[in-house]
């Protein structure tokens, strides 16, 4: 959702500020179920989508940390800087005193829990509503189901066995015997997500103009055929993807360079995104995300003054080898900002010389940031990076303004195409349509009678560096060879992270448990 006037709530942004920070803290603090804000009137029933709002403000509301947790393993990516535990667990090595996976679990159940707590808060109010507010309230309890499904649906990608909370009351944790494995957690998201679509809009999130960009019926469905991928459950992959496939309500956004920018923003592409804003005002209050981990340690900028980044997560070279063996041009310069010590690193292990590489492979963007990093990471993701002509003059920090997309069209097109290839049926479109489609935005040539191992290339092109995506597909494909690179050995049993000793020590059972 954008951060703007909400239909029947008209609120000056710097106080919609104050008012989501509110929000939200109260969310995390279950005991004020009952009691919201110390003393909520819930006949006003008009305040209700302040419960839905606060839901939305802590979901988005991510330390940079938690999602380098979640995306930072694989042969799409490394792990740069100061951060051991970080490095460790891309090596597949993993720390249970990491701060990142203690935050990663604590964070992301504080939301889980607190999204609880809003639906409890919103049927306090349909308790006062009339059938147009009972209906509005049905509408926001299924999207804050979305919304929590979206963590646990990445907290079970990272740890496997994962709680699943059914409330907001804490003290159903208090002596747990089981925790439910992996296929459990998925499953019960796909079976949230068919309780929630029945009272979703029938919108593009970018189509509601009450929360634009906020949950609808097409964001559960992406969901749901995410949980079943992940379970081998094609037909329902093919299902799910096929109906958001034939409401021909998506399309690819055509510039893929921009997609990942602020012309990108609330695209027709885009199914889910963390949203951020600067609120168009170059100080003052701003919802924002820290993007610093994912850029150069050192830089030129095009707008002097603007923040250089941290250097914590570098696009790998195994990468960069792939995408340029296929002729990859765009997606190769969108995904990548390279530095000139990564150019002569790859010139100096890979055949490619200064005069074959393609010329869109250099230091300087099209946009004129220069990447002068030579220590920590010597590539930095470009689908992190926003060029600094486009800051709202007078912002500064790295990224700033810049959403950060979770789910998108052209993902529901090669998940599709792999559930036929992988034995289902839908008669939305064929595996080689939804493949070329994607490919023709690339400017890469049709292919014909598209086989899995086309597939699996493709989503290693198109969505490289996107919350882990390629290896959890690597991992529920076996091809585990593929996650043995540059002295990394992958074996089956490093598919989950160890769960932080904090865990352990509060859930005894999470200790007995071998994923």
């Amino acid at each position: 959702m954008k951060f703007i006037k909400v239909n029947k709530l008209t609120v000056l942004l710097a106080f919609l500020g104050t008012v989501l920070i509110g929000c939200s803290d109260d969310l995390d603090q279950p005991e004020l179920n009952n009691n919201f804000a110390g003393g909520t009137d819930f006949s006003q029933t008009d305040d209700m989508v302040l419960s839905l709002i606060g839901v939305y403000q802590s979901v988005a509301d991510r330390g940079w940390e938690q999602p380098l947790v979640v995306a930072t393993r694989g042969d799409d990516v490394n792990a740069a800087g100061d951060q051991q535990g970080l490095k460790n667990q891309d090596r597949y090595v993993y720390d249970n005193s990491f701060f990142g996976s203690r935050t990663l679990w604590e964070t992301y159940y504080g939301d889980i829990i607190g999204a609880h707590t809003g639906m409890e808060q919103i049927e306090r109010y349909m308790e006062f509503a009339d059938d147009e507010g009972i209906a509005l309230g049905n509408q926001y309890i299924a999207e804050a189901k979305v919304l929590r499904a979206v963590l646990l649906f990445q907290l079970s990608q990272v740890y496997g066995s994962v709680f699943i909370p059914t409330s907001s009351d804490l003290n159903d944790f208090a002596d747990v015997t089981s925790v439910p494995s992996k296929a459990e957690v998925m499953q019960h998201i796909s079976d949230q997500m068919d309780e929630a679509i029945p009272f979703l809009l029938d919108l593009r999130p970018n189509e509601r103009t009450d929360l634009p960009g906020g949950v609808t019926k097409y964001t559960a469905l992406m969901i749901k055929a995410e949980a079943n991928q992940e379970l081998k459950n094609y037909q329902a992959v093919a299902d799910a993807a096929g109906e958001i496939i034939a409401s021909g309500k998506f399309t690819l956004f055509p510039d893929y360079y921009e997609l990942f920018k602020t012309p990108g923003k609330l695209s027709d592409e885009n199914l889910f995104e963390f949203q951020y804003s600067d609120f168009g005002n170059g100080e003052g209050d701003r919802v924002s995300h820290l993007y610093a981990p994912y850029g150069p340690n050192s830089w030129n900028p095009e707008v002097d003054g603007s923040s250089n980044g941290w250097g914590f997560f570098e696009p790998s070279l195994k990468y960069i080898e792939f995408m340029l063996d296929r002729g990859e041009t765009e997606r190769l310069e969108t995904s990548v900002f390279f530095s000139q010590k990564g150019i002569d690193s790859l010139i100096a292990t890979t055949s490619y010389t200064a005069e074959t590489l393609p010329s869109f492979v250099s230091p300087t963007t099209r946009d004129g940031d220069e990447n002068t990093s030579t220590v920590r990471s010597i590539f930095s993701s470009g689908k992190h990076y926003l060029p600094t002509n486009q800051l709202i003059p007078g912002r500064t920090e790295y990224g700033s303004n810049k959403n950060n997309i979770v789910f998108r069209y052209s993902e529901t097109l090669l998940m599709y195409a792999e559930a036929l290839v992988q034995g289902a049926n839908n008669s939305a479109m064929t595996a080689d349509e939804a493949v070329n489609l994607v490919r023709s935005r690339a400017n890469m040539a049709p292919l014909s009678g598209v086989t899995l191992d086309q597939i699996v290339d493709e989503k290693y092109a198109e969505l490289s560096m996107e919350w882990g995506k390629r290896f959890f597909d690597m991992v529920r494909l076996g091809r585990y060879d593929e996650l043995s690179f540059d002295g990394r050995t992958f074996t089956e049993d490093k598919a989950f992270v160890t769960y932080h000793q904090d865990q352990i020590d509060e859930f005894p059972i999470l200790g007995e448990i071998a994923n």
